[in-house]
């Protein structure tokens, strides 16, 4: 794993713990999918990345539902979805018709790290259900 990637897995670690909290992104008080980018975005590049724009917790909900993708395309670089690339963001459609509204950072080939509500941030199994779900892949921006 390139030196930025490995820093991206070390940095989302460091939030393993931090609880569910709907639009924040403090590490170790709260965060949700979005604000675990953020605060690797952050910790990588030494500046807040962006705010969180308002949007809803329901993955059915069909509001803002380009949100996410427009807010991976400004601030992050988009990759070709496979192979999996360790240390970027992979946005995931938690269904069939819906658009992306979950986010992830791959840790390696087999674990992925997410914000879950009523869980928090974890590092679980990348099982072929949530393979299934990755709609795009994008990399950090490098520190220049």
């Amino acid at each position: 794993m390139n030196a930025p990637n490995l820093r991206a897995v070390q940095a989302a670690r460091l939030w393993i713990g931090t609880p569910y909290r709907h639009q924040s992104a403090q590490q170790g008080a709260g965060c949700d999918c979005l604000g675990l980018i953020v605060g690797v975005w952050r910790a990588l590049n030494g500046a807040r990345a962006f705010e969180l724009p308002p949007y809803s917790n329901n993955w059915r909900d069909r509001s803002h539902a380009s949100a996410l993708k427009a807010l991976a395309q400004k601030h992050l670089y988009e990759v070709d979805k496979a192979p999996l690339v360790q240390g970027s963001v992979v946005l995931m459609q938690l269904r069939s018709g819906l658009p992306a509204k979950h986010c992830a950072i791959i840790a390696d080939d087999d674990h992925f790290i997410h914000a879950q509500e009523r869980i928090g941030v974890v590092e679980v199994p990348l099982s072929n259900w949530w393979r299934r779900r990755i709609v795009a892949q994008y990399k950090f921006p490098e520190r220049p």
